[in-house]
């Protein structure tokens, strides 16, 4: 992960970054990795991390508005010791659980280019090369959905309109495992009722049926 935490491959984001660590000296403004379990069987896939969120904290959704119903969600169906995320020092844990992001650095107006999402790719191939227990992925947003396919078909492509994003789809992926999409857990998505909390909890129950039926 020190490579992950160095890297500069994308010229913006890694330009923007460094504006960010002269304005804001205390943040961590860096890429951000992934939190939680590393034997888990769920995987969930964010966008980005968040100007004020994760890149201030370094861990994903910790210290924004979408982590508020992600974090508490997660508690609900035993998926994390406590219902908040305030720090990466605050002790909470993760359970059968793993949080990524499609693109690990803070993009500006939190819009990643193409290029830069297929760049970043490999991080998140890597991730699921690494992690064979992940049986199921959440992907939150199209941006994830996309992402997630596109380093799932490295070796086989997967046509992106074999496997259309919509809220609470469920794909089997070649390889056995599930991807469930879910609208991402944004404030603007929130405010607008595009994702209720109920709809919510509904991807998570599909989720936690899904990881039940694997049993232990």
């Amino acid at each position: 992960m020190e490579k992950l935490l160095a890297c500069t491959d994308c010229p913006r984001l890694a330009g923007f970054l460094a504006g960010v660590r002269v304005k804001h000296p205390d943040y961590h403004a860096r890429p951000v990795q992934p939190f939680g379990d590393q034997m888990a069987r769920l995987l969930i896939v964010g966008l980005a991390p968040g100007m004020h969120g994760a890149n201030r904290s370094g861990r994903p959704f910790t210290g924004d508005y979408a982590g508020v119903l992600l974090y508490d969600t997660l508690h609900r169906f035993g998926l994390a010791s406590r219902p908040q995320s305030l720090a990466r020092d605050d002790g909470l844990k993760l359970i059968d659980c793993r949080i990524t992001n499609a693109v690990k650095c803070l993009p500006p107006e939190n819009k990643p280019e193409a290029t830069e999402i297929k760049t970043c790719n490999r991080y998140l191939s890597g991730e699921l090369e690494a992690a064979p227990k992940v049986r199921v992925i959440l992907a939150l947003g199209l941006v994830a959905h996309k992402a997630v396919l596109m380093a799932m078909g490295k070796k086989s492509p997967l046509k992106q309109s074999d496997y259309v994003f919509s809220h609470g789809a469920r794909h089997a992926l070649p390889d056995g495992r599930v991807l469930v999409d879910s609208y991402h857990c944004s404030r603007y998505n929130t405010n607008t009722r595009r994702l209720t909390t109920e709809a919510f909890h509904n991807v998570f129950r599909t989720l936690r049926t899904e990881l039940d039926a694997l049993g232990a």
